[in-house]
């Protein structure tokens, strides 16, 4: 009997010393906070438990009590870019402290593979890994993960930006992190939360699409017997971003796209929601920066991933966005990933720069195509964001085509006048409409004169059936 009630002294001596202080996931050592912000932090403990916070750039200590589902939370204000700093949480007689913390800038990357494509898989970022060294960009890979549910703590750790840990983080995130670290001289810590082949539904609160009788019907277009990831409404967004809400970001990017051909004509209505839904549930409304999605010649004979490309254009009338273009960035048509990351980084950076930060003297805005004219047997085109003109890279402008009301679209011949592009072709007498680069693989060869390309577009609105 002796033995027994030891024994069960012993049990109970451990299971009330058991842990029970935790934090979320994104809260780690070697972590970066949002600046100047008022910064939610959050975990768990025994309930009605008193929480005590100190942080090590004021003397302010911060207390809470746990409700009865175990759930703590309350907000630090940090303090300018900076550290390293140390927050130490205590509960009971249990500490846990958080070291090395650094207070800068710090993005969400999200997306499906273009976005998740590594430094050591990219051309360019194999060649750079080996140079990386930098103590002030802080990497935090989500794992990949789904779940019917929404999940709450999470998985991942945050890492100094060095050769060993850079290396299978996604490219286009180091690179944009890499200019803004260099650009504004602050801590860049970057989370990196994509999945290749995911499309944006899965990314997207389950509400949200049942709620709305187009996206739902959309979303049934999706396969979900791809064995590579998911394609369920929100079964991403519950595992990959739920856990780290309402964390603190000065803005996110996003590169997807590529797996919503099969219903482009809602993806912009889609994004929307997305969007909507992620800033009200970060309490935040952050800047939302996205990469066009790239030519790609093996969606079939109808142009759905041109017809995506348009939807991404009109995505700019979502308040606090902004698209970089990357049709000039491809080498393989048949290759649906771009092998080369850090201009599409390097753009998202300049967007950034100039739109979040307030940088002068930067070209970002990809030219867009504004308004028509029809001219006799012609057709004059003009442009937004054209600085100081338009010009043709090797000759005459290429991947124009003209119809009249018949809709039979001919090769036309494009030339540059000024600020804009005439277009005419000898079998369409009365023109009606102009396409420009809407091949689902077009690389055309228009760009402003500082370098960037002109968007895909069409001047009509006619009718194209996606099957």
């Amino acid at each position: 009997m002796r033995k027994i009630s030891l024994l069960f002294t012993l049990l109970l001596a451990a299971a009330t010393t058991q842990a029970q202080l935790r934090l979320a996931a994104i809260f780690d050592d070697h972590m970066v906070l949002q600046q100047q912000s008022p910064t939610p932090i959050w975990g768990w403990s025994y309930s009605t438990q008193d929480i005590t916070i100190q942080v090590s750039w004021d003397t302010t200590t911060v207390k809470v009590k746990t409700d009865n589902t175990a759930f703590w939370g309350t907000t630090l204000f940090t303090p300018v870019a900076g550290g390293p700093h140390t927050i130490t949480v205590k509960a009971g007689g249990e500490t846990i402290t958080l070291k090395d913390v650094m207070t800068g800038e710090v993005w969400l990357c999200a997306g499906q593979s273009n976005m998740e494509w590594s430094m050591n898989a990219s051309l360019d970022g194999k060649n750079d890994i080996d140079k990386v060294n930098d103590l002030n960009i802080r990497l935090f890979d989500v794992p990949n993960s789904a779940a019917m549910t929404p999940q709450v703590r999470g998985e991942g750790e945050w890492k100094v930006a060095n050769p060993e840990n850079v290396k299978s983080f996604s490219a286009v995130a180091y690179y944009f992190g890499k200019k803004l670290n260099t650009s504004l001289n602050v801590p860049i810590g970057l989370i990196n939360a994509s999945w290749g082949g995911t499309p944006a539904e899965t990314w997207t609160p389950r509400e949200s699409i049942e709620g709305n009788p187009k996206l739902l019907e959309a979303s049934k277009k999706q396969v979900d017997d791809r064995p590579w990831c998911p394609s369920s409404p929100a079964v991403v967004y519950n595992s990959m971003i739920n856990p780290m809400l309402p964390f603190r970001i000065a803005g996110a990017l996003w590169y997807q796209g590529e797996a919503n051909t099969a219903a482009p004509a809602t993806y912009k209505l889609l994004m929307e929601t997305m969007i909507t839904d992620w800033r009200k549930h970060f309490l935040h409304d952050f800047p939302f920066y996205y990469v066009q999605i790239a030519p790609y010649a093996g969606y079939g004979e109808v142009e759905k991933g041109t017809l995506v490309r348009e939807q991404e254009v009109k995505m700019l009338d979502i308040a606090k966005t902004g698209m970089v273009v990357v049709s000039d960035l491809v080498e393989d048509v048949n290759d649906i990933h771009p092998k080369y990351k850090k201009p599409v980084g390097e753009r998202l950076a300049n967007l950034a720069l100039s739109d979040t930060y307030g940088k002068k003297g930067i070209t970002y805005l990809n030219p867009l195509y504004k308004e028509m004219k029809v001219e006799k047997a012609k057709i004059r085109l003009s442009f937004n964001n054209i600085p100081t003109g338009l010009m043709a890279k090797s000759g005459s402008p290429t991947e124009f085509t003209i119809a009249g009301e018949d809709k039979v679209f001919y090769p036309a011949k494009a030339v540059i006048d000024g600020n804009t592009v005439v277009v005419s072709a000898k079998e369409v007498k009365k023109p009606a409409a102009v396409r420009f680069g809407w091949k689902n693989g077009s690389i055309p060869n228009l760009f402003s004169k500082e370098g960037l390309p002109v968007s895909s577009f069409r001047t009509d609105d006619w009718v194209i059936e996606v099957k």
